[in-house]
C-alpha cells in the first residue's frame, strides 16, 4: 500500500468552551493581601469571622503558633514554637520564640532597650496547637497536649495526640483564596531537557522564560525525546516539546457554627487557577503495550501557610507533570497546540450531607498545525497530577490532562482491469480529560471519616480540529 501524506495547516478555531461542574460549594470571597491584618470579627450569632490570608513571610519571623487552651475558648496567636517534633513518639518540645528582629520603639520606657511583651503560659494538657512547618514536622503540626512530661535545656517536653481543625477553630467562620507564592515551590526535574521559572507579585522574576511571564505565574518547559518506533527511519524520531504555565491558588472555608453546636455546619478546601501550555508531539512514537505510556519530567512540591485568622493553616500541594503517549508504531505525527482555560477542584463538606466533590474547567484551543502519515493512531497528552491536603495528609487528588489525538485510515483497492486506487480519510482531534478523587483524610476538618474514596467524577470534552478524505 502506497504510503499517503498530507499536510493540514487548520484555520482559525472560534474559541471553543468546555464546562463541567461538580457540586457547589460556600461562595469564596477575595483573600486579604499578605500584609492584612488578621483580625476577627463578630458575625450577627456571636461567632468570629476569621480572615484568610498569606502568612508572613521573612526570616526573621519565629515560627508561627496558635492555641486554644485546655481545649476551651477561641484560638489564640501564641509566643510559643514547636523546637522540635518526633512523628514516631508523638513527642514535641515546646519552647518560647526568639523576638523578632524589629526596630527600638520610639517610646521605651528605658533608653535604648525595647519594650518587652509578657511570656506566653506554659503549655498544659489539653491544649491544642497548630503550628507552621519546624523541626521534625515539614508540613506543621496539628495537635493535642495529653501529657506535659518536663523541662529540659530546649523547653517543655509534652507528648500529643492527632486532632482536627474544629478543636482548635470552633465555631468561628472562614472563607478565602491564597495564591501559592511560586518562589516557594520546589521543583525536581525527571528528565534532561526541564527547565523552571517564575514571576512573583512583586515584580521578581526567575528563570530563562522568566521575563515573559504574567505575575504569580510559574512554568516548567520540557524537551524530551519519546521512544520511536522499532522500524521507523532516522528522520521520524519521537519528541515532545512545550510548557505547562499555571498560577495556582489555594481556596479554604470552614463555618463551624452550626445550630446547637453540634458540629461542623460547612467546609471547603481545593485548589484553582489559570492554566495555559503550549506544545508539540512529533515523529513516529512506538507502539503502546497495555496502559498508555506516561512519562513524568518534574515533580513540584509547595508547603504554603496560610493564616486563618491566628491560626497557621499548613496546605500541602504536590503536583507532577508528565507526557502521556498512546500509539500504535504506525503514525508519524507533527502537531502543536495552544490550550488556555482555568481549573477548580476540591471537597465541599455541608452538615447532613458529607463530602461531595467539586471539579470545573473551561478550556480554550487555539490554532493547530499539524501532519499525519501513514495508516494508525496516536495521542499524546500533556498533562498534570496534583493532590492538596492538610499538614501532609492528602485530601484531594486530581488528574488535569488536555490531549491531542490523530487518526488515518487508508485503503487500497484493485480492479480486475488492472485499474489500482488509494484513499484514506483523516482527522485530527483536541481533548480534555479531568479526573481524580476526595481522600478520607479530608476527616482533618472534623468531619466523619470518608471510608471509601469519592470520585471527582471525570470531565471528559473532545473536539475536531480537522479531518478530511483524499484519494490517490
Amino acid at each position: 500500500m502506497r504510503m499517503l501524506t498530507r499536510r493540514l495547516l487548520l484555520p482559525g478555531l472560534t474559541a471553543l468552551a468546555l464546562a463541567g461542574t461538580g457540586c457547589s460549594s460556600p461562595g469564596h470571597s477575595a483573600a486579604a493581601g499578605p500584609g492584612s491584618a488578621a483580625t476577627p470579627s463578630a458575625t450577627a450569632d456571636g461567632t468570629q469571622q476569621l480572615d484568610v490570608n498569606a502568612a508572613p513571610q521573612g526570616s526573621a519571623a519565629p515560627t508561627p503558633l496558635a492555641r486554644t487552651r485546655t481545649g476551651k475558648g477561641q484560638p489564640e496567636k501564641s509566643s510559643l514554637k514547636v523546637a522540635s517534633y518526633d512523628r514516631a513518639s508523638g513527642r514535641a518540645v515546646i519552647a518560647t520564640a526568639p523576638p523578632a528582629h524589629t526596630a527600638k520603639p520610639s517610646h521605651s520606657p528605658t533608653p535604648g532597650k525595647p519594650t518587652e511583651k509578657p511570656a506566653d503560659k506554659p503549655v498544659a494538657v489539653g491544649d491544642i496547637i497548630a503550628s507552621a512547618p519546624a523541626p521534625g514536622a515539614p508540613n506543621g503540626l496539628l495537635a493535642k497536649v495529653t501529657e506535659v512530661v518536663g523541662k529540659n535545656d530546649r523547653g517543655t517536653e509534652v507528648k500529643t495526640a492527632a486532632t482536627t481543625l474544629a478543636s482548635v477553630l470552633k465555631d468561628d467562620k472562614a472563607d478565602g483564596k491564597v495564591p501559592v507564592d511560586p518562589a516557594s515551590v520546589s521543583v525536581v526535574p525527571l528528565m534532561k531537557g526541564v527547565t523552571f521559572s517564575y514571576a512573583k507579585s512583586q515584580g521578581v522574576r526567575f528563570g530563562p522564560q522568566g521575563a515573559k511571564l504574567p505575575l504569580g505565574n510559574l512554568r516548567l518547559d520540557v524537551n524530551a525525546a519519546v521512544d520511536t518506533a522499532k522500524d521507523a527511519p532516522v528522520s521520524a524520531g519521537a519528541s515532545v516539546s512545550g510548557f505547562v504555565q499555571l498560577a495556582p491558588q489555594v481556596e479554604f472555608s470552614y463555618d463551624g457554627s452550626k445550630d446547637g453546636g453540634l458540629g461542623l455546619s460547612s467546609a471547603f478546601l481545593g485548589m484553582s487557577g489559570d492554566w495555559s501550555s503550549q506544545w508539540a508531539l512529533k515523529g513516529r512514537a512506538a507502539a503502546s503495550t497495555g496502559a498508555p505510556k506516561r512519562i513524568p519530567f518534574a515533580k513540584l512540591h509547595s508547603a504554603p501557610v496560610i493564616q486563618v485568622g491566628p491560626v497557621p493553616v499548613v496546605v500541602n500541594l504536590d503536583l507532577t507533570c508528565y507526557v502521556q503517549v498512546e500509539a500504535d508504531g504506525h503514525v508519524t505525527l507533527d502537531v502543536q497546540q495552544d490550550v488556555k482555560g482555568d481549573f477548580r477542584v476540591g471537597g465541599s463538606y455541608a452538615a447532613g450531607k458529607g463530602w461531595a466533590p467539586v471539579s470545573t474547567s473551561a478550556v480554550h484551543s487555539t490554532p493547530v498545525n499539524a501532519s499525519v502519515t501513514a495508516a494508525g493512531t496516536v495521542k499524546g497528552a500533556l498533562g498534570a497530577e496534583a493532590s492538596v491536603g492538610l499538614y501532609g495528609a492528602v485530601g484531594v487528588t486530581a488528574d488535569f490532562a488536555p490531549y491531542l489525538r490523530g487518526e488515518v485510515d487508508a485503503k487500497a483497492n484493485a480492479s480486475s482491469d488492472g485499474k489500482a486506487s488509494a484513499s484514506a480519510s483523516w482527522a485530527v482531534y483536541g481533548g480534555f480529560d479531568l479526573s481524580g478523587r476526595l481522600d478520607f483524610q479530608l476527616s482533618l476538618f472534623g468531619t466523619p471519616v470518608i471510608e471509601h474514596h469519592i470520585p471527582l467524577g471525570t470531565l471528559h470534552r473532545e473536539w475536531s480540529l480537522a479531518k478530511g478524505h483524499a484519494e490517490r
